[in-house]
């Protein structure tokens, strides 16, 4: 089949390729703009951008999806599919183009999860089971009737970074797959059912501060959810702290303790939560390289009973 492939970050590198080792033909890739990177603020292009010119294939970067200039260039390629892996919303007449319309990969075991974040959403409320849908497109976003679905486990060591890897290599050969079906007319889309459906919205800075008064195991899955991007983080002194990393410390913590005071700093990191403590394991201070618990100890000698979670002067958290 032609196919236009639309996406932007890491996560549609993988199945890209795979879809370039494929038997289908990509007319043209379609991703965001280049940005400034950098101490220099030197343009650059997107992961798929870059990926895209190692295989010589053409590149479109606009601006905004519903120019007039998008559509005829798309048009001229006459594509049978458009295939849309972590991008931005298409106007109706974008993903109405093609002769067998567009579909989307998306993280999640949709109707769970619908939104621009679900591999973090999925990890924050605990969950021990994800995977990948294919979907076409419809107006309403992450509502589309189902193609594929395709399970896979949350191990306990998992967080955003692996997660996020594991899933992106899983939609490659996914992605062939839910071609392949198309292709041969053996496609049977099933419509979602909206009242068993989950919202994953994008995560601001103001998310992510770390609430130490939810029990231990919630604020794990909270920073693991989150790491290393955007990352979890919290304030110490009047200083940020990103918390990349901890366990549900074995000691049980102090219940008559605020949520949020580092009840030991002797070899371990540990602070209280809701009825238990967590033991930071890694960890970034402002302006600082990332270092275990033991080393922030060793330099930053911080004193027990100190109180993680108290914003700056200025309430800015971002």
């Amino acid at each position: 089949m032609k196919i236009v492939y639309m996406g932007t970050p890491e996560f549609a590198c993988a199945p890209l390729k795979h879809l370039h080792q494929s038997r289908h033909e990509i007319m043209a890739v379609v991703t965001g703009p280049d940005k400034p990177s950098g101490r220099g603020k030197k343009l650059t292009p997107t992961p798929v951008a870059a990926l895209a010119a190692e295989y010589s294939l053409p590149v479109l970067k606009p601006e905004t999806l519903k120019s007039d200039k998008l559509f005829a260039a798309l048009a001229e390629y006459r594509p049978d599919l458009i295939v849309i892996i972590a991008f931005r919303i298409l106007p109706e007449r974008l993903y109405s183009l093609p002769r067998l319309g567009a579909i989307n990969i998306h993280a999640s075991l949709l109707p769970r999860y619908r939104g621009a974040a679900p591999i973090n959403w999925a990890l924050i409320n605990g969950e021990t089971e994800t995977g990948l849908t294919s979907f076409y497109l419809k107006s309403k976003v992450d509502t589309g009737d189902i193609i594929l679905q395709e399970k896979t486990p949350i191990e306990e060591t998992d967080n955003f970074d692996s997660l996020y890897n594991h899933l992106s290599q899983l939609a490659g050969p996914f992605l062939v797959k839910t071609l392949e079906q198309i292709e041969q007319g053996r496609a049977e889309p099933i419509g979602q059912n909206d009242t068993l459906a989950t919202p994953a919205p994008k995560i601001s800075p103001f998310d992510a501060m770390i609430d130490f008064g939810f029990p231990a195991h919630k604020v794990r899955n909270f920073i693991r959810g989150l790491a290393t991007k955007p990352g979890a983080y919290t304030f110490l002194d009047g200083k940020k702290l990103k918390i990349l990393a901890c366990r549900v410390s074995e000691e049980s913590g102090n219940t008559g303790v605020r949520p949020g005071t580092i009840v030991k700093a002797r070899k371990k990191l540990i602070v209280q939560c809701a009825n238990s403590a967590i033991e930071i394991t890694s960890l970034v201070p402002q302006g600082k390289r990332r270092m275990d618990g033991p080393s922030f100890i060793n330099g930053f000698k911080p004193q027990p009973e100190a109180i993680l979670g108290e914003v700056p002067d200025g309430g800015r958290t971002d």
